[in-house]
């Protein structure tokens, strides 16, 4: 079950790391300007962020078997769409395509993160929680490595179009092979023995999960630590997209690497990313096991995304490129460092409603995005690189500090209501 959740993260940020990637072959043939491929960026996010919550509670009341079979062929067919649109289209037309079709490419990632969390939750003990998201977080990342690479050398090769068609194969046999096995709960599977249950230990999602509706996700919306986590979340999330969507670009165009050379370096800076996700959730279990949920969830958040702050402003100062390359490596690791505790802490909280509550962080998490990629492009279009690095300094610093007043040991109570309020840091 592990497997598939960390196969279905790694194909989801291929798919949407390869756009990002084909749009130096976009800008070069069909004239596609820094503004337009930003909107293309900024268009799967928009309507990525804000269907995460539907997407949960659509998780919770479906279940994961289902959900992933209909998210993923639409995925599929979503990124299909890109390469083939310019067949069938062109100028303002073909733009309105591409722009459609990463709108529907959002939609149906939306609910990958949320779902994954709620089978995750549902398929693992609480001392285990941090280490499966951050090594989950870890696919993510390992997909976003491969992307850079794997779509510029299939470019070289074949053109951008084609290497989109060919990037995209792997997603089938994997949606086929989840639809044959894959299942809701460790109850459901014929394969779990009696110890394996006792082992990952009781868990409430049979009996109320599939009840959830609006009145209670308004009331998750309302819990201090789910906003807290949240806030902290979105807030890493313009230095992880400033690293994820623009890394290539820069390379290119700061500091004048060619496509090829720049696909090989941009796959260091997720591979960073990726031993960084591994690494935050084995600390964040470590931690949970010597300190409890309350402070256990706290050290890796609070040490660790600021350091990433400094180093995004190292990248921009050093006058050496690999050096540059060095730091937004080092930069991406220590923000990813956040996932798995920041996840974890959320299970705590958020329990039988895990899959909704995720949808509320993730959605906060990449409105991170939907304000920085604009401005990004902003800035890079007017070549204020530095300027967009040290404003993802400054929001890696706040992810930080927040950790002081999150306390993963108070449970979301479904049904009662408690105001929002900011306690003293203890």
């Amino acid at each position: 079950m592990f497997g598939f959740m960390f196969a279905f993260a790694f194909i989801a940020y291929i798919q949407r790391q390869a756009v990002t990637v084909a749009s130096a072959g976009m800008i070069k043939t069909l004239g596609f300007s820094q503004m337009q491929i930003g909107t293309l960026a900024w268009s799967f996010l928009v309507s990525y962020t804000f269907l995460q919550i539907s997407g949960g509670v659509y998780g919770q009341r479906r279940g994961a078997r289902r959900v992933f079979v209909v998210i993923s062929l639409t995925a599929y067919a979503a990124v299909i769409a890109t390469p083939l649109a310019p067949a069938a289209f062109s100028g303002y037309a073909l733009f309105a395509v591409m722009v459609l079709a990463q709108l529907v490419l959002g939609c149906a990632q939306a609910p990958v993160f949320p779902v994954s969390s709620g089978v995750l939750e549902a398929w693992f003990p609480a001392q285990r929680w941090s280490l499966v998201l951050g090594v989950q977080a870890l696919g993510m990342n390992l997909g976003a490595a491969l992307a850079p690479p794997l779509i510029s050398q299939l470019m070289v090769a074949t053109g951008w179009r084609e290497a989109l068609l060919l990037a995209s194969l792997p997603a089938l046999p994997l949606i086929a092979a989840w639809a044959w096995s894959g299942r809701n709960t460790p109850r459901e599977h014929a394969g779990v023995s009696a110890i394996e249950l006792a082992e990952i230990g009781p868990r409430r999602e049979d009996s109320k999960a599939p009840s959830i509706g609006w009145p209670r996700v308004r009331r998750l919306l309302a819990d201090r630590n789910v906003v807290l986590i949240t806030l902290s979340y979105g807030s890493m999330n313009y230095a992880f997209y400033l690293l994820q969507v623009w890394c290539f670009l820069y390379l290119v165009q700061e500091r004048h690497f060619t496509i090829l050379e720049s696909g090989w370096l941009a796959m260091a800076p997720p591979l960073g990313a990726a031993l960084g996700c591994g690494v935050g959730g084995k600390l964040g279990d470590v931690c949970y096991a010597r300190y409890g949920a309350r402070w256990g969830y706290r050290w890796v958040p609070l040490i660790g995304v600021p350091l990433g702050g400094v180093f995004l402003v190292a990248a921009v100062e050093t006058s050496n490129a690999y050096w540059a390359v060095a730091a937004l490596t080092a930069a991406y690791a220590a923000v990813e460092l956040l996932e798995g505790p920041s996840w974890a802490a959320m299970f705590h909280v958020a329990r039988a409603d895990t899959m909704a509550a995720v949808g509320v962080l993730n959605t906060g998490g990449n409105l991170g995005g939907v304000i920085g990629i604009p401005l990004v492009a902003y800035l890079s279009g007017h070549g204020m690189w530095t300027a967009a690095f040290v404003i993802g300094a400054l929001f890696a610093v706040l992810a930080g500090v927040l950790w002081l007043w999150i306390d993963a040991s108070r449970p979301f109570d479904p049904d009662t209501h408690r105001e929002i309020e900011i306690p003293s840091i203890s």
